[in-house]
């Protein structure tokens, strides 16, 4: 099959993207927690049994650092999860934010043990014994419309284009890991001519990004640190449209694919090659295929790997024309270039 004969059928099949599934509405539970989880991978096994018994998907991670989660599916199962949770000591004050979305946002429960819970790479940063300072969402405008504010977006760059704080600096990441390299380097955070360190406010989607950048900023002699607490999700659940200062859409790591004001799901598509949003007339180009790639990540992936995407893809919709799931295209292996990867960040 000619691509040109691809394109025309994959714009035709662009509605198998965030399709409705049997359950009319789901429930997306995101949450995280800096604790020390000594037993950590003795973990894993009952608490992925726990989820499948209860049809919970999702991803949950865990280290020796803490818990750090997004999972969907019917509310009473959701809320069964959390409590388990919550029956450990260690984990009985774990914070939660909701959503619900029309569609399922995963498709399998993945339970993965991790060195970090979001990695950053460098030894020593703990948001349990040094962390910024939390700003709530309904004080967050006050704050990054100080002009003696440096605001900055600790995501990565695909989340950063379709959408960010009005006047927050892009720091031009692809991975959280970039962060630190990117702060020693960036003008805006430089000492002034007396030796003072500017103040920072720092946010990230859910919260985690944030709690470890500003203990890191801390560790490196920045006295006056900020970052938002709950995140852009927090902030848009919160802050009515009229008075926010968020411009576009907030990019979540689920099917949803991103959120506007009140949690709704926006209106982005996902990538199958790369797993990131499409840009703008990404649909239109040449590049674009459905299931298998776009503007973005066309060049990074071989043919071999393009016809495995192809036959994920083919299967994907038969299941879809049988009224069925197919796990194999919903989350596809990373069979991408390092160029293209994503974190392990989940909120």
């Amino acid at each position: 099959m000619q691509r040109e004969e691809r394109n025309s059928q994959s714009k035709k099949g662009a509605g198998f993207y965030n399709t409705a599934m049997l359950n009319p509405r789901f429930l997306t539970a995101a949450f995280y927690k800096f604790v020390e989880l000594a037993d950590f991978e003795q973990r894993k096994d009952p608490l992925l049994a726990f989820c499948e018994r209860h049809n919970v998907k999702g991803t949950i991670l865990l280290a020796r650092e803490g818990i750090n989660s997004t999972i969907a599916g019917a509310p009473d199962d959701v809320h069964e999860v959390l409590a388990y949770l919550r029956s450990d000591p260690l984990l009985a004050d774990l914070q939660h934010k909701e959503s619900f979305a029309e569609t399922a946002p995963f498709y399998r429960m993945k339970v993965r043990l991790k060195k970090e819970i979001v990695t950053m790479g460098v030894p020593g940063t703990d948001p349990r014994h040094i962390v910024g300072t939390y700003v709530k969402p309904e004080d967050w405008n006050a704050l990054i419309a100080d002009p003696d504010v440096v605001v900055v977006d600790t995501r990565n760059d695909y989340e950063v284009a379709i959408g960010t704080f009005r006047g927050a600096i892009d720091p031009h990441i692809r991975t959280f890991s970039e962060l630190p390299a990117w702060t020693e380097q960036a003008e805006s955070l430089r000492a002034n001519a007396n030796g003072k360190k500017p103040k920072v406010a720092m946010f990230c989607t859910g919260g985690i990004r944030c709690e470890k950048s500003t203990a890191y900023m801390k560790s490196q002699g920045y006295d006056e640190v900020f970052h938002l607490e709950g995140g852009i999700l927090k902030y848009l659940e919160t802050v009515p449209a009229e008075k926010s200062l968020w411009e576009g859409t907030c990019f979540v790591f689920d099917e949803r694919v991103s959120v506007d004001h009140g949690l709704t799901p926006g209106t982005h598509k996902l990538c199958r090659g790369c797993r990131m949003p499409l840009e703008d007339g990404a649909l239109e180009s040449p590049l674009f295929e459905l299931g298998v790639s776009c503007p973005r990540c066309h060049a990074s992936t071989s043919e071999v790997q393009k016809n495995r995407a192809r036959e994920r893809q083919r299967q994907w919709q038969l299941a879809k024309a049988r009224g069925a799931a197919h796990m194999g295209v919903a989350s596809p292996p990373h069979t991408i270039t390092t160029a293209t990867a994503k974190p392990d960040a989940t909120v």
